[in-house]
């Protein structure tokens, strides 16, 4: 198996650390993000640091065409990609009929449509190799509906849902398709998302823990993985035998902001 990996939302957070990783283990790096300065510090640091390529390509992925301008890219410079992680994305607070409609929009562009463009156009060249890796970024609140968030807890359950029917597509195969969801991640998704003021963010998890987390169930090719045990047995194991009135009750009071 080759050893290049795409990174979307490259530029910080959960998806930096998981650049730094994987450069840490000598692979290269396609970094994608909006931002082309951090993206390019981030390059140049990690190609001093550990003596790899990385290739910078800046996009939007909040564009319909987006996916595949970065495939375009990729192929005219003749990358292989070898692992694909899927980890931009964004959310947002507030009860639905009272938000911008092109906020959310957008929102599903990036969270859902071009994660789903970006690994169908990649997972052909690793079927075909019979060799690759995918991680999906996606979070716990794909486990339940989430009000005051509804569009982003349900975008989050498409990609719970669409990287394990996938991984079973793939079984027969050396292609694995993993979904990491993490709980409370202390990154700069509280700010863009309009969640100061929630107590859920007191005692996030560190990006860079996340990361290592997830990294490592990739490389096992684990179908999900929650970063934190008592998360796990809570959706697992306490969640789906509540009264669904009580789930969405519960899930609200979570969403909700102290002042």
């Amino acid at each position: 198996m080759g050893n290049t990996a795409l990174v979307t939302g490259a530029s910080s957070g959960i998806g930096s650390e998981l650049a730094k990783l994987h450069a840490a283990q000598g692979g290269d790096l396609v970094l994608v993000a909006r931002r082309e300065e951090a993206l390019n510090k981030l390059k140049s640091e990690l190609e001093n640091a550990h003596n790899i390529k990385a290739t910078v390509i800046t996009a939007d992925l909040a564009q319909p065409d987006s996916a595949e301008k970065i495939f375009a890219a990729t192929e005219a410079a003749s990358i292989q990609i070898d692992i694909l992680i899927n980890n931009a994305g964004f959310g947002g607070h507030g009860k639905f009929h009272e938000q911008d409609l092109a906020k959310y929009q957008a929102m599903m562009q990036v969270n859902i449509v071009s994660l789903v463009n970006l690994t169908h156009l990649y997972l052909q060249g690793m079927v075909s190799r019979n060799s690759g890796k995918i991680l999906h970024v996606a979070s716990t609140a794909g486990f339940l509906p989430g009000p005051l968030q509804a569009v982003y807890f349900a975008t989050k359950a498409f990609v719970v849902s669409f990287s394990q029917a996938i991984a079973q597509e793939l079984a027969d195969t050396n292609v694995t398709s993993t979904a990491l969801c993490p709980g409370a991640v202390a990154t700069g998704f509280v700010q863009a998302g309009n969640l100061e003021g929630n107590s859920m963010w007191d005692n996030a998890a560190s990006p860079e823990s996340v990361a290592k987390c997830g990294y490592e169930a990739m490389m096992k090719g684990e179908l999900v993985k929650i970063n934190e045990p008592s998360l796990s047995f809570m959706l697992n194991w306490v969640i789906p035998f509540l009264p669904r009135k009580t789930v969405l009750k519960m899930s609200q009071k979570t969403m909700e902001k102290s002042n």
